[in-house]
């Protein structure tokens, strides 16, 4: 392997055929068995690669087979309800992918007869595929070489290239892209972008890589050179904002109160208990320890602190909403993240007195709790309605 500007090429012929066989023959032995390497069928290949996406396989397998159990073919997903949808993807987060994918399988069905396109540019032009997975279904469905650079390829590629500018710049991107399409082959190139993968993922690793188990180290520029652990470049951390969202689950008899999220809203087509953003709200309240325990003892850490915040609340959905409640109980916080948001999100348990649900949401309704495992809601929603079925 030679050193190269972005217009000439990186192998000679000979390295990259050596190359290519090594590091095909080490795929061959080395490759971890998983579902969606089964099979040639466009339509399962598409499904798993947008479950991939920001996601680990450990936590999507479960969800690919559901998935697949309940919508075999493009044909049953195109004509499922999106709330059906949702709620099998409920806990996998990212939920643009499930509407997406919904929206993807009734252009499929629809137009062009439940067959996928087979080139990378047709399959961009449908929702939620972009480059690097039109090139994963293209080559992985349909043999065709097409080049890949998601996050374990872009890393074993500047290792490779010893390139040690940030990865994310518009002319790192176009340089990387390049050394794909240059690399694959036209004979089975879907295989080699697996296996590019697979030693991106197992052995190329962001910290610690395994060089002495890579196949190809001895082309690695970045390995000659000794730092294959400060290439690449450390991305830089997104700065995170931190927000509290306050959460009151509202009952009227033995109904609660759920809202759906509108399109266009963070959650949209998801269903959730009351909920808004509330920044100067304190964060750092206590839930007692036995939920059963709906009185004020002990509630906070401090009972002053009880009163007023949680009269706070009450005036907040005055205010807010038009609706008069009572608050009985503290139920739990829950830190996530969403983006480049730190969370904290503050539940609460209350009764309905009066007001129009319908200043929350033209969506909202009563549903019994048995109910509530029929609806999909968010992460955080689920485990909120969970901690309340168990009180019972």
């Amino acid at each position: 392997m030679t050193n190269s500007t972005a217009d000439t090429p990186h192998f000679d012929k000979a390295d990259l055929k050596s190359f290519r066989a090594k590091l095909k023959r080490w795929y061959k032995v080395s490759k971890r068995d998983l579902p969606w390497r089964k099979t040639s069928d466009a339509y399962r290949i598409w499904l798993s690669e947008i479950m991939l996406q920001q996601t680990t396989v450990a936590a999507v397998i479960p969800y690919y087979e559901r998935f697949l159990n309940q919508f075999p073919s493009v044909h049953e997903l195109a004509v499922a309800p999106e709330s059906e949808v949702l709620k099998l993807w409920e806990g996998l987060g990212y939920y643009s992918r499930a509407r997406n994918i919904h929206k993807t399988a009734k252009l499929i069905a629809q137009e062009f007869s439940g067959d996928f396109p087979q080139s990378v540019d047709d399959l961009q032009k449908l929702p939620g595929i972009g480059r690097y997975t039109a090139g994963a279904i293209s080559s992985f469905a349909f043999n065709r070489p097409a080049p890949i650079v998601e996050a374990n390829t872009q890393r074993l590629y500047a290792r490779l290239l010893a390139y040690e500018d940030s990865l994310q710049a518009t002319s790192a991107q176009k340089q990387l892209w390049n050394f794909a399409e240059e690399i694959v082959p036209q004979r089975d190139p879907g295989e080699f972008n697996q296996a590019l993968m697979e030693l991106g993922s197992q052995i190329c690793k962001p910290v610690d890589p395994a060089c002495g188990a890579c196949p190809v180290s001895k082309f690695c520029l970045a390995f000659q050179q000794g730092r294959q652990e400060e290439i690449p470049r450390p991305k830089m951390k997104t700065e995170l904002t931190d927000v509290v969202h306050l959460c009151v689950a509202l009952k009227k008899g033995s109904k609660y109160l759920l809202q759906q999220y509108a399109e266009g809203e963070r959650w949209a087509g998801l269903w959730d208990f009351v909920r808004w953003e509330q920044n100067d709200f304190p964060a750092t309240l206590q839930t007692v320890r036995n939920k059963r325990d709906t009185t004020s003892s002990g509630l906070f850490e401090d009972t002053e602190l009880y009163a007023r915040e949680f009269a706070r609340i009450e005036q907040l959905l005055v205010d807010r909403y038009q609706l008069n409640a009572k608050l009985t109980d503290f139920r739990l916080s829950i830190r996530h993240g969403v983006t480049r948001y730190r969370i904290s999100l503050m539940c609460f348990a209350g009764e309905y007195v009066k007001g129009s649900v319908k200043t929350i949401s033209p969506s909202a309704r009563w549903v019994s709790k048995s109910e509530l495992a029929e609806y999909p809601l968010s992460k955080t929603g689920r485990k909120f309605a969970e901690s309340l079925i168990a009180s019972e």
